[in-house]
């Protein structure tokens, strides 16, 4: 029996949780209008925070500020 095809990454989802990442590439490229730099180049990421996204979703989904911030909040 074959092997079903993987299911896609919706990329406008946190890989964590689900919610919207609020990804302004991501946005730009729904709604075709030039957006300011992404909330997350001022956001700090740790190796485990990064750890924790699903193999399929790396480097392709965005984790979500409130995910990114109960991280900080958490300690290791």
């Amino acid at each position: 029996m074959p092997t079903p095809p993987p299911t896609p990454i919706d990329t406008t989802r946190c890989p964590l949780c689900g919610g919207d990442n609020r990804c302004a590439v991501e946005i730009e490229k729904a709604t075709g209008k030039p957006q300011p730099p992404c909330w997350c180049v001022s956001e700090t990421f740790t190796p485990e925070l990064l750890a924790r996204i699903p193999e399929a979703a790396r480097r392709t989904a965005c984790i979500c500020p409130a995910c990114v911030r109960k991280a900080l909040a958490t300690p290791p």
